[in-house]
């Protein structure tokens, strides 16, 4: 029986590589042109390589979890210290709270602190003007408590007559020097307040109470500082106390005359108020 012929091998690279290796020599060319096109900033990068390998040692071992744990390694050895790590998170978050309450308190003080300095140089300030002007026998000044405010307080008597709104023209001069100092500080807030005695009106055609007395008294004075002394209505705020903030004691004649009053709250400009 004759031998059947093999078929010839055909000579050459077959078709399929030759496809395949137009296909690799494009993409490299595709790769390289985006290359080309991109920029790398080589110290960003080693930044960001040396926080992942610090953090999570992703480029050393690859088998840190948390706190030098095995987690991923070593299946779940990691989760006997879990509460550990939970508590610690809560210890943390507790003393970040405390850390920012501190910080608060600290403000406040520093706040306190500046306020009490500008309202003491205030009351210097004021001080000194009284005396100058000659009227420490018709007004007093002092600070309040919190340092918020320099308080002038003018005697009542000076100012009106028993059961009456109307300034007395005897008392212009003193309230025109008292408006000049006002003037100086007229950027910040001024309360003007009426205050009186406690004993109840004897005419009630005018006014029924003592507050609506002290109310027209405090009006007036503010009407007038801010016409003839030139006062800025938008920084001042009068309005009457009645017989319900006494200065002292009512049960003698003295301390009721000083009782009746008109007060100036100066309000330094770093109170809440002011």
């Amino acid at each position: 029986m004759a031998r059947k012929k093999e078929p010839d091998i055909p000579k050459g690279t077959p078709a399929w590589m030759a496809t395949f290796s137009d296909l690799m020599n494009l993409l490299l060319c595709f790769f390289v042109l985006l290359f080309s096109m991109s920029t790398v900033d080589a110290e960003k990068w080693e930044q960001v390589v040396n926080s992942m390998t610090s953090n999570f040692s992703i480029f050393d071992s690859g088998s840190v979890g948390i706190n030098d744990g095995e987690l991923i390694s070593n299946g779940v050895s990691q989760l006997e210290n879990i509460g550990d790590e939970l508590n610690d998170e809560g210890n943390s978050d507790e003393s970040n709270d405390k850390s920012e309450a501190s910080s608060v308190d600290s403000a406040k003080d520093i706040l306190m602190e500046e306020q009490k300095k500008e309202t003491e140089e205030m009351y210097e300030k004021i001080s000194g003007l009284i005396d100058k002007n000659k009227i420490d026998q018709y007004v007093s000044v002092g600070i309040d408590d919190n340092y918020q405010y320099v308080k002038i307080s003018m005697y009542g008597a000076v100012l009106f007559d028993s059961g009456k709104a109307e300034i007395k023209k005897d008392s212009y001069s003193v309230l025109n020097k008292v408006g000049q100092i006002l003037k100086l500080y007229d950027k910040q807030l001024i309360k003007i307040q009426g205050h009186t005695d406690n004993v109840p009106m004897s005419d009630t055609s005018t006014y029924e109470n003592n507050f609506q007395l002290s109310t027209a008294r405090a009006n007036a004075v503010a009407e007038y500082v801010m016409d003839e002394c030139n006062l800025k209505g938008k920084n001042i705020e009068p309005s009457g106390r009645g017989e319900y903030e006494p200065a002292t004691d009512n049960s003698t004649p003295e301390g009721r005359a000083k009782n009746r009053r008109v007060e100036f709250k100066i309000y330094n400009e770093l109170s809440n108020e002011g």
